[in-house]
């Protein structure tokens, strides 16, 4: 079977790779979480977690009712490093939603024309009207982090960015728009055991591109450009929910859980939406301290 990107991964894996990464990948158990600081040594329980999966969605469903009888308007935006879960959260989130009333807006590279437009021209369009909900897999934060790393944009353009994106945000709260910013991180050895298995999976090589190949080795660049994006766009009116994802069970739960205790939709079951965990769930404290676990 022929890899993606001629088996860049698995040489990336095998030759560049820190050691200690590829010690955590090499000597990992089944069910085992790979970063030792990880608050739990191992993914949660697949029955527990299938409960508290089946009484959220019921959850969700009250909620886009109410959001259609309400006119409310609910936008959330999934950030996070490659392979920390942002397709499988949104997924997860609209199963069982009717797809007339929830968009997920997961946009290409900007067109020609796009990119002489305001640099948040091309995501205004996919905010949601009356009754609806927006799912963001990736957002107007690619020019925080994803375009610095890489230097798709210039300094002057991303100081604008964060000049221009706190009260743009603010406007859109202001409005009334629900707005929840997701942000998901996973450790570097659980990030490429993630990578590796969609490589050799004929069902999920379609994940990659050819950024996440190249992005394999600037981890540390990516920190760099995450911690202050973080910290310059935390506010009161729109705060980022960070969550560490290394266990998919426990981070899709409470992603959703995150979002449903902040609205106040009819019938809401506090007894699902809760509790919140907060040694893997916080704001970019909890992102900083994981780094210095």
């Amino acid at each position: 079977m022929s890899l993606p990107f001629d088996g860049a991964i698995s040489d990336y894996a095998r030759t560049d790779a820190p050691a200690w990464v590829r010690e955590q990948i090499k000597d990992a158990k089944k069910n085992a979480v790979l970063d030792p600081e990880f608050p739990y040594e191992t993914r949660w329980n697949k029955d527990a977690y299938e409960d508290a999966m089946a009484a959220l969605q019921i959850e969700l469903v009250k909620l886009q009712s109410w959001t259609r009888s309400s006119g409310a308007r609910i936008c959330a935006i999934f950030e996070g490093r490659d392979a920390a879960g942002k397709g499988g959260n949104i997924k997860r989130f609209r199963e069982n939603l009717n797809a007339r009333g929830v968009h997920t807006a997961a946009l290409p590279k900007p067109s020609e024309r796009e990119a002489g437009q305001w640099y948040f021209q091309r995501y205004i369009q996919h905010l949601p009207a009356a009754g609806e909900i927006t799912l963001f897999d990736r957002s107007w934060y690619n020019r925080g982090v994803v375009e610095d790393v890489f230097g798709f944009c210039t300094p002057d353009e991303r100081a604008l960015f964060f000049d221009q994106v706190v009260p743009f945000e603010q406007m859109l709260v202001e409005d009334g728009i629900h707005l929840f910013k997701i942000w998901l991180t996973v450790g570097r050895a659980e990030q490429l055991r993630r990578m590796l298995d969609r490589e050799g999976d004929p069902l999920k090589q379609w994940k990659l591109s050819g950024i996440d190949v190249k992005g394999l080795p600037l981890y540390d660049r990516y920190t760099q450009s995450i911690g202050e994006t973080l910290d310059r766009t935390h506010t009161e009116a729109a705060p980022w929910t960070v969550i560490r994802a290394d266990d998919k069970r426990r981070a899709r739960v409470q992603v959703l859980r995150a979002i449903l205790s902040q609205i106040p939709y009819d019938g809401r079951d506090d007894s699902v939406v809760h509790p919140i965990d907060s040694q893997i769930t916080g704001g970019p404290d909890l992102w900083h301290a994981a780094l210095h676990a």
